[in-house]
């Protein structure tokens, strides 16, 4: 396809999925940069060179497929694997967002569920929500609400631990902690880091108070967890 205005990003495209995937392609390259630009806001860092293939990833072309890279690195990660969508090119910028927001972590919170949900939460914003099918905050409060703020999950595939975070977040948002600070804290924590942590370098309260405070949130909620922003965070989270 080409790289973006900037040069940021090259996109390239499947030739197999014909003018649909193609058309994804020449839209993704259309947003590229805004995407490129939101990113290093969240971040606070100036992103390196990076690409993008689009295609049928897991053998579907309608976002469910998710995305990919190598690493959690612009130069480890910095080739972007993303589904195709067909019609609805947010949901591939949404994709594309998640792997580049990992690529801003700089090798921190990789493989994590505190780096997994704050890659969701980024996506979501750069897609203007395009992707709550991808929702796991329902399940985590389906099956127990587990504590998932004391301790973080060493690992990226677990939806109860990733659901714990996306919930986590959107409170944070709600009491007016914007996702460039959430961002901005977390990565410095590091792979150590609890969502305990995040919560007293934002608040200024101690860390033991974080889950009870959560916890009290969210049985506060009329409606309970109907999705991965239950505190309606997500018209304030930039």
């Amino acid at each position: 396809m080409g790289a973006s205005p900037s040069g940021a990003v090259t996109v390239y495209v499947d030739p197999s999925l014909g003018p649909q995937g193609m058309q994804n392609a020449t839209d993704l390259l259309s947003d590229a940069d805004r995407v490129f630009n939101l990113n290093n806001t969240i971040f606070n860092t100036t992103g390196a060179p990076v690409s993008a293939i689009v295609f049928a990833l897991g053998g579907v072309a309608d976002g469910s497929g998710g995305a990919d890279h190598d690493g959690c690195t612009f130069q480890s990660g910095g080739a972007i694997e993303v589904d195709a969508s067909f019609g609805n090119p947010a949901r591939v910028s949404g994709l594309f967002e998640a792997e580049l927001s990992e690529c801003a972590m700089n090798g921190q919170l990789c493989g994590l569920s505190t780096g997994e949900a704050l890659s969701r939460w980024c996506a979501a914003v750069a897609s203007n929500n395009a992707l709550v099918d991808f929702a796991t905050a329902p399940d985590w409060a389906e099956h127990g609400a587990r504590n998932f703020v004391d301790r973080t999950d060493p690992t990226d595939r677990n939806p109860l631990s990733t659901g714990c975070g996306m919930a986590f977040i959107s409170c944070l948002i709600s009491q007016g902690h914007k996702l460039p600070q959430i961002a901005q804290e977390m990565v410095p924590l590091g792979d150590t880091g609890t969502l305990a942590e995040l919560y007293a370098r934002l608040t200024g309260g101690p860390q033991s108070q974080a889950w009870p405070d959560f916890e009290q949130a969210i049985k506060g909620l009329p409606d309970g967890v109907t999705s991965d922003d239950p505190f309606g965070a997500f018209p304030t989270a930039i």
